[in-house]
C-alpha cells in the first residue's frame, strides 16, 4: 500500500465550459503494476467514500488482491480530497465551485493513468453506488481501454426517480437558515442531521426496518440509527456533500460530444465484459433500471442480489453473502478477461 499522492492536472477545462484552476486528484495504488501492465483495477470512489474506504472490496486471498493486481483508488472531485469547494481557493470556493460531471472525473482519471502512471490497459473498472457509475463511464468512453467492468448498485444513467430522491435530501439541508447560499459562517447542523436523517429512510429497504436489521449494526432503536446518520453527515463539508450530489443527478455516459444524448448508442459502444450487480430491494438504483440497460450493452450480463439491506448491501462488513457474491462476479470477469 502507498500513501495517498496527488497529481496535478493543471487548470481543467469542464464540460460546462468553466475552467477548475489548478485541479489536483488524490489517489493511493496497491500492489505492483505488471511487466505487461494487464493487472490494474481502477475503483472509483462513491458518494461518501475516500480512497481508503474502497480497502472493504479487496485483499489477500480476494478476487481483488494487491498480490496480483495494481490498484488504483481515486479520490472523484467534491469528496474533500481532491478538488472540492472545501479545500480549493477563491473565487471557486464554496458554492462557487464549478459543477464538475462524471465525464470531466473521467477525463482526468484517464490523465492520471496514464501520465502518471503508465497505465495502457483497465483489466476492471468496479464499484459501489456513484463509483460503479463511474465504471459505466470507464468502459463507454475508454471501450478500447478497458476489459471488464463490475458495477454495483449503480446505473450508467441517473433515473428520475434518483434525481427526486436526491432532490429531497438537498432540500432537507438547504432548508437550515445557516445555510446562506452556501456561504455559511458557521456549519450549518441542523440541515446536514435533516439531510442524514433524510438520507436512512432510502439507504436502506423496508424490510430492513420492519425486521429491525438495524440491531445487527448494533442499534437498539431505529432513533439510534438516525442518530448515527446525522454524525456521519455532521463529518461533512456541506457544499462537498451537494457539489458531489449534482455530480450524481447529471450521471449519463452519454451526455458529450462522442454520443451526443444518445444512451442507446453509448450502451451499444461498451464491449468490456460486464456484470451488473443490482440489490433487489436498492431504492436508489432499482434492477430494474439494470435490466434495460443490460439488454443494450454487447457483452453484459444481470446478476441481481436479493437482500433486505438495500443499497447499502454493499457496505463493506454489512452483508458477508453479498462480498462473497461480488468477489465471484469479479472473479468470473477477470478469469474470462486475463490476457
Amino acid at each position: 500500500m502507498s500513501d495517498s499522492r496527488t497529481f496535478r492536472l493543471g487548470d481543467v477545462a469542464l464540460q460546462s465550459g468553466a475552467v477548475l484552476p489548478d485541479a489536483r486528484l488524490v489517489y493511493r495504488t496497491y500492489g505492483e503494476l505488471a511487466a505487461a501492465g494487464n493487472n490494474v483495477v481502477v475503483l472509483p470512489t462513491f458518494y461518501t467514500g475516500t480512497d481508503q474506504r474502497n480497502e472493504g472490496f479487496f485483499g489477500p486471498g480476494r478476487a481483488i488482491d494487491p498480490a496480483r493486481h495494481f490498484i488504483v483508488s481515486v479520490n472523484m472531485f467534491g469528496n474533500g480530497r481532491s478538488s472540492s469547494p472545501s479545500n480549493t481557493p477563491a473565487p471557486f470556493d464554496g458554492p462557487r465551485f464549478p459543477n464538475v460531471t462524471l465525464y470531466d472525473n473521467i477525463a482526468c482519471q484517464h490523465r492520471l493513468l496514464t501520465e502518471e502512471l503508465g497505465v495502457r490497459s483497465i483489466a476492471l473498472v468496479a464499484g459501489w453506488s456513484m463509483a460503479g457509475c463511474q465504471a459505466y463511464h470507464w468502459a463507454a468512453l475508454y471501450p478500447d481501454m478497458v476489459r471488464a467492468i463490475v458495477p454495483f448498485c449503480a446505473s450508467a444513467k441517473a433515473s428520475p426517480h434518483n434525481i427526486v430522491f436526491l432532490e429531497g435530501v438537498k432540500a432537507a439541508l438547504q432548508a437550515d437558515a445557516a445555510w446562506n447560499g452556501g456561504d455559511y459562517n458557521a456549519r450549518p447542523e441542523r440541515g446536514l442531521r435533516a439531510f442524514g436523517r433524510v438520507y436512512a429512510g432510502w439507504a436502506f429497504s423496508q424490510t430492513f426496518y420492519r425486521e429491525g436489521l438495524y440491531r445487527q449494526l448494533g442499534f437498539e432503536t431505529v432513533e439510534a440509527l438516525l442518530m448515527d446518520w446525522e454524525q456521519d453527515q455532521l463529518a461533512w463539508d456541506a457544499n462537498d456533500l451537494l457539489a458531489k450530489l449534482w455530480t450524481w443527478q447529471n450521471a449519463d455516459i452519454s451526455a458529450n460530444d462522442l454520443y451526443g444524448g444518445d444512451i442507446g448508442a453509448a450502451l451499444g459502444a461498451i464491449t468490456a465484459r460486464a456484470i451488473l450487480i443490482p440489490c433487489t430491494r436498492d431504492l436508489y438504483f432499482p434492477p430494474e433500471d439494470n435490466a434495460i440497460e443490460v439488454r443494450q450493452m454487447p457483452n453484459a450480463e444481470l446478476r441481481p442480489y436479493d437482500s433486505p439491506w438495500g443499497h447499502c448491501v454493499a457496505s463493506p462488513g454489512n452483508d458477508p453473502g453479498f462480498a462473497r457474491f461480488l468477489d465471484d462476479c469479479i472473479g468470473t470477469v477477470l478469469q474470462e478477461t486475463a490476457g
